[in-house]
């Protein structure tokens, strides 16, 4: 199980990385622009996935 947590708080991490590169570059990287009525809050949900990534790895680091 704390593979499995670790290992969605990494994609989450990643994808939240690439979509406020995203944002902030204009390269067409990640997963978050892609999705339609995300359309304008593109910052707020790479943001949004990074904190998750964080409560991810949290998470994990309390289990046993």
């Amino acid at each position: 199980m704390k593979q499995l947590l670790e290992l969605l708080g990494f994609l989450a991490l990643v994808q939240g990385a690439m979509g406020l590169l995203h944002e902030f570059t204009d390269w067409h990287v990640g997963f978050v622009q892609r999705i339609g009525f995300l359309d304008g809050y593109g910052v707020y949900a790479s943001v949004t996935l990074v904190v998750l990534a964080f409560a991810l790895f949290a998470v994990a680091e309390s289990r046993k």
